[in-house]
């Protein structure tokens, strides 16, 4: 299987990919904020779409068009009902404006899947690259704001009573999530980002409740769910956006199955 070249691009993409979606995706489902990565993976599509009628590339149109709506949506406001308005309203103007691009798009519509679905098996060396430099910035912004991030999630009135700008990092940290979007859409397509954001860091947050080894389970469940994809793809010729949502999906139902379990194995053992 490795000996192709588009293999191992495939794998490389997806290994870069999968770590800062697991990452990401754990503070993403820690706030509550999955509508937001959502909203952000539409949002996405319609930046892409506008990005190929002037002849540039998806990936940019789609990291600027999440970047300035997760600043919008993050500026807007902080609260859980603020912020649910401001997702809705950004949600709907980008919406609007990617009917319009499809107005223009129908001569399109092999690349119009390709965005929507994915296609991890057609990444090419230059996106790995871009990917790359793409995953390091969003893994290094992460890092620099991580522990404000994690106290206004916590405990937000306590830590806006110390001083830390919940709306700040708001928008930060949805900035964040848009880089990660884009890079997601690179793999699963923009109807599947959920597949890698919230799926292994949902499962992860359900087996663990340690930050740091949730942080790092969401990551390695991202991963295996990417490279079992892509290779069970391979060798069934089955689109591996499927196979890596229908993982993600078996993964969160075998996390939430066993704690059941272990409670009456417990209570029958006292």
């Amino acid at each position: 299987m490795l000996d192709y070249d588009f293999m191992q691009n495939a794998f490389a993409a997806a290994t870069i990919v999968a770590v800062v979606a697991g990452t990401v995706g754990y503070f993403l489902v820690l706030r509550g904020q999955t509508f937001a990565g959502h909203s952000l993976a539409h949002v996405g599509f319609t930046g892409a779409t506008g990005a190929v009628l002037i002849s540039v590339a998806p990936l940019w149109g789609l990291v600027l068009m999440t970047v300035a709506a997760g600043m919008v949506m993050g500026f807007m406001g902080e609260r859980r009902a603020q912020r649910d308005v401001a997702i809705g309203l950004v949600l709907a103007l980008s919406l609007g404006l990617g009917l319009l691009f499809l107005h223009f798009f129908t001569a399109f519509a092999t690349q119009a899947t390709t965005l929507l679905f994915g296609n991890v098996l057609a990444v090419d060396v230059g996106t790995i690259w871009a990917l790359l430099a793409l995953g390091a910035a969003t893994l290094a912004a992460l890092a620099a704001i991580s522990r404000p991030l994690l106290f206004a999630s916590l405990q937000p009135e306590l830590a806006e009573a110390k001083g830390v700008s919940l709306r700040l990092y708001s928008v930060l940290f949805l900035t964040i999530v848009a880089l990660t979007t884009a890079e997601c859409a690179q793999i699963v397509g923009v109807l599947l980002v959920f597949a890698l954001m919230v799926g292994p860091a949902a499962a992860a947050q359900r087996l663990t409740r340690s930050v740091a080894t949730g942080v790092l389970l969401s990551g390695l469940l991202a991963l295996f769910e990417a490279w079992l994809g892509i290779t069970l793809a391979y060798y069934t010729d089955w689109p591996s956006s499927f196979w890596i949502t229908a993982l993600s999906a078996i993964v969160y139902l075998l996390a939430i199955l066993p704690r059941p379990v272990r409670w009456e194995q417990s209570a029958s053992l006292r």
